[in-house]
């Protein structure tokens, strides 16, 4: 006999770094580089989770994080 019982659905907002890049949570037009990404996540600025080699970022984590944590000193300033 068979159930029809709906299926858990998981929500995962895990991506790499491309997707990272792409998932709309910088400005458009203003995203910064792959190589920038990958920077800030060797110095550990923005939050990531590795799983065996593979690096993983939850974009919602991310977001937060940016706009709380991340601060960038304005230019000049006179």
């Amino acid at each position: 006999m068979e159930t029809n019982s709906p299926s858990p659905t998981v929500t995962n907002s895990l991506t790499d770094v491309v997707g990272l890049r792409a998932s709309g949570i910088f400005p458009s037009g203003k995203e910064p580089s792959i190589r920038t990404l990958r920077s800030w996540t060797k110095l550990r600025r923005i939050p990531h989770h590795k799983v065996g080699h593979f690096v993983y970022y939850d974009t919602n984590e991310v977001a937060l994080h940016i706009r709380t944590k991340l601060r960038v000193p304005a230019r000049g300033g006179s």
